[in-house]
Order: structure tokens, then C-alpha cells, then sequence
């Protein structure tokens, strides 16, 4: 992910609106949501979540598809993870500085 890359998708998610439906497709899996769908999860007027969902495709963060009379909105999961490496390579260069904040998180369950 390129400087001018990693700004815009920032950029994008630096708005409440685009930041949740961000968030609701990334919960929504691969699969993603019709734009009805998420408008109404997210109480939005249609044609302002088309606005948003807009600004986070230019930015590379949705795919979209046609599925009949639906238009089904995904989050991109390669561009998501790009950005979030692109952050920790160039944010936590000294190892010993960042290490704890950029240590994998694992979940592990002690029997007891």
C-alpha cells in the first residue's frame, strides 16, 4: 500500500457514517450486504449511505455486486489488512518501542 493509498482509506473512515458501515460490513463477512440493508441498520436515507458507500470504494475499501435488483456492498478484506500492515511496518519500526502494541493477539484458554 502506497502513502497516497493508505491516506485515502483514512480519509474515508475519518467520518462517523463511513466508519460504521465500514464496521457492519466487515461483520458481515465476504458475503456482504444489500445497500437497503445496511441503510437501515445504520438508520441512513439512501442516498446518503450511496454517498459514503461511494467515498469508501474510491478509496479502495468496498467491492460492490449486482445480485438481481440488489446492489450487494463488501468490505474489501485485502485492502482492510493492507492498511493495517502498512500502519504497523511503518508505525512500529523499533521493535522494542512498539512490540506490545504490535505483538498478534491469540486467544488461548486455560483449562483449569
Amino acid at each position: 500500500m502506497t502513502p497516497a493509498d493508505t491516506v485515502a482509506a483514512l480519509a474515508a473512515l475519518a467520518h462517523e457514517h463511513r466508519l460504521a458501515a465500514f464496521r457492519l460490513l466487515v461483520q458481515a463477512g465476504p458475503e456482504g450486504m444489500p445497500a437497503g440493508a445496511i441503510a437501515e441498520a445504520l438508520g441512513l436515507a439512501p442516498s446518503s449511505l450511496t454517498f459514503h458507500l461511494q467515498a469508501l470504494q474510491r478509496a479502495g475499501l468496498l467491492g460492490q455486486r449486482r445480485a438481481s435488483r440488489q446492489v450487494i456492498y463488501a468490505a474489501d478484506f485485502a485492502a482492510m489488512n493492507g492498511l493495517i500492515a502498512y500502519l504497523t511496518e511503518n508505525c512500529c519500526g523499533r521493535d522494542e518501542a512498539c512490540a506490545p502494541a504490535c505483538t498478534p493477539v491469540t486467544s488461548e484458554r486455560s483449562v483449569a
